[in-house]
């Protein structure tokens, strides 16, 4: 069964004894921060505060800072079992003959159960309370940020033209009691419909869920074609429909079991200074101008949980996230290019500025040609560096990867740069989302490619060999 929302995930991981719950008094200025990233260095545990200085509501956070924990918030043993889910629904062998039709209708009965359930009663909306953000337990996470930021929204819009909503995760940092900044990025899709609003004049209608199961959370950050409803996925993750129910103040629906939900718009035409912010790049990232949120009302549950993350050096929680993206998004991947093997995008490169592809090389340049592929990939044009190995090589394995890095390339014939679209949080380019991408082909060079000389065959041990020292492996006394 699903999880029905935060706090029935909460429970379960009290059950499993991967939540700590620190009664103790904290305080959400810097405290909270200093307590859950040093507990996210050590792999720890979820954590629970339920004593936070100036607020009467409890503070979760990490909830899905490790594999066990996001395997257990999807309902998985692992997360590639959602990205064979998708390759089999995608599989166009199943559907051909009568008899794999017929095989297939249990299997597809399933997306029917998929799509958001509409409600008129909904636990988000016990209480209805003026907005008073202050009683909100909100961190200040880093010490040169600009104020106090939320960092775990659901942010909900609703397209002018088309009615069609979508969610994203912005933080929000609080300006007042009923004001935030609305840190909506140039490429991103909420600042798209906010643009559409600019261009018919219309006040922007704006709801922030906060604290949802994790499908829910998580298919805010999916990085979705347009076309995809944000709650039809977390439907597809959850193997069940998302409640939502209106709002009281505006025509958008939110998810009925978030812990609260701010109810506002965004003026069209006020913008304020919104930064820094100690951001998931490890580096502060700079202040600039952006859009302002009104809240009008906040609704919420008569004793909700206070949902968090903080972001900063790896590996944090959101890490995490993005390692399901990687594993989720693979066969959507491998459908543009069917060469790719795996690919792993490390923590160290905090979701997009790294990522390592292993291909099944079938010509001269191939490499090439998956690089620039993946650069026209919606989110993948953010990639600062793309490595390819054979197909042989585990690109989970970086020992292996750097040691063909190291030795398989020649700098002049296998390093490609490519000027692109970059991440607006990106700091080392010389100008604001844009700069330059490196392709880095470590792949064995043909002959074919302009190699001339002889390309050496890696050092193995025969299998006869090492099947012999496997049997006698006992014999040999060695600890």
């Amino acid at each position: 069964m699903a999880f029905k929302d935060l706090q029935d995930f909460i429970m379960h991981l009290k059950e499993k004894q991967l939540l700590d719950e620190i009664e103790v008094e904290v305080d959400s200025h810097l405290e909270i921060t200093e307590i859950a990233d040093r507990v996210s260095k050590q792999f720890g545990n979820a954590l629970l505060f339920k004593n936070v200085k100036n607020s009467p509501y409890p503070v979760v956070i990490n909830t899905l800072g490790s594999y066990e924990r996001l395997n257990m918030g999807f309902e998985v043993e692992n997360l590639d079992e959602i990205a064979d889910t998708i390759m089999d629904f995608m599989d166009v062998a199943n559907y051909v003959t009568l008899m794999n039709k017929i095989k297939s209708i249990p299997k597809l009965a399933r997306l029917a159960n998929i799509f958001p359930r509409k409600v008129k009663k909904a636990l988000c909306q016990e209480i209805v309370e003026e907005p008073d953000l202050d009683s909100l337990p909100i961190l200040k996470c880093w010490p040169d940020d600009g104020g106090r930021y939320i960092t775990l929204p659901l942010v909900i819009t609703k397209d002018p033209e088309n009615n069609q909503q979508n969610v994203g995760m912005y933080r929000l940092q609080v300006y007042d009691k009923r004001t935030t900044g609305m840190h909506w990025h140039l490429h991103k899709d909420g600042r798209e419909i906010y643009e559409k609003y600019r261009r018919i004049g219309k006040r922007m209608p704006v709801s922030v869920a906060l604290g949802c199961d994790p499908s829910t959370i998580y298919a805010a950050t999916a990085p979705l074609p347009k076309m995809i409803d944000e709650m039809i996925f977390a439907g597809f993750l959850r193997k069940a429909p998302v409640e939502i129910v209106k709002c009281i103040t505006n025509d958008i629906y939110v998810p009925a079991n978030a812990e609260f939900v701010l109810e506002g718009y965004v003026d069209l035409d006020e913008m304020r200074l919104e930064g820094p912010f100690g951001d998931h790049t490890g580096y502060y990232s700079l202040s600039d101008m952006y859009p302002v949120f009104h809240i009008e009302k906040i609704t919420r549950r008569k004793n909700p949980v206070y949902p968090t993350t903080i972001v900063g050096k790896p590996p944090m929680e959101d890490c995490y996230l993005g390692k399901a993206t990687e594993r989720i998004f693979l066969p959507l991947i491998k459908v543009q290019c069917p060469e790719i093997v795996d690919m792993n995008f490390p923590l160290e490169g905090v979701f997009h500025n790294c990522v390592i592809v292993s291909i099944k090389k079938a010509y001269p340049k191939h490499a090439q040609k998956i690089m620039n592929a993946l650069w026209g990939l919606g989110q993948m044009m953010y990639t600062k560096m793309i490595v390819v190995v054979d197909e042989k090589v585990n690109p989970h394995d970086l020992s292996t990867v750097a040691w063909k890095v190291f030795n398989n390339i020649d700098a002049k014939r296998d390093l490609v740069i490519s000027e692109g679209p970059l991440d607006a949080l990106d700091h080392a380019s010389n100008t604001a989302h844009f700069g330059h991408r490196l392709g880095i082909d470590a792949t064995k060079k043909w002959h074919s490619e302009g190699h001339e000389r002889p390309w050496p065959d890696d050092i193995e041990m025969s299998k006869e060999i090492k099947d012999l020292v496997s049997k006698r492996w006992k014999e040999y006394g060695i600890r």
